[in-house]
């Protein structure tokens, strides 16, 4: 069956899955709020990181959001736990340049606040500030989708911030 009619989407499940699966790699929505902070400071000078921190929250509660996520953050778990098919399982564990769909997957996350979501994205995917850079550097464990997917968040908070303060 495609469509079942019955189903009602799991949004506290979804959410709870995430949150947890952060957890677990030392996420935090606070520490994501800190990245976008970072990013914003200069043009949002009397926003706080606690103000971030909620909009980082409100956005983990999009659908959008967590479905991206929750692909994105079952590969990791699955290439950690060498459940893949190969080549994939080796592309996803090494973190291969070309590979490139932990970006894509993560671009629809940034793209939830338009084109500042995305400019800010591709500025945090290659600086890797805070948080990500720990993810991005992690000794060997597999997070090759995970830190894409908080530049996203965090790119797609400032977006917000900045539509909501222009």
């Amino acid at each position: 069956m495609v469509y079942n009619p019955n189903f009602k989407y799991p949004d506290t499940a979804a959410f709870a899955y995430v949150l947890d699966t952060f957890a677990r790699k030392n996420v935090t929505p606070h520490n994501i709020a800190e990245v976008v902070y970072g990013l914003q400071h200069k043009f949002l000078p009397d926003a706080t990181v606690d103000e971030f921190e909620a909009e980082v929250i409100n956005i983990m509660h999009k659908r959008e959001f967590l479905n991206n996520a929750m692909v994105g953050l079952a590969l990791d778990d699955l290439a950690a736990k060498h459940a893949l098919p190969e080549p994939l399982n080796a592309i996803i564990t090494n973190d291969v340049g070309v590979f490139g769909v932990d970006e894509t997957i993560s671009l629809a996350v940034a793209q939830l606040s338009g084109s500042i979501g995305v400019t800010n994205y591709g500025y945090l995917d290659r600086t890797k500030p805070g948080i990500m850079d720990e993810l991005d550097n992690d000794g060997g464990k597999v997070n090759t989708f995970i830190d894409d997917l908080v530049g996203a968040l965090a790119s797609a908070v400032a977006g917000k911030m900045a539509h909501k303060y222009a």
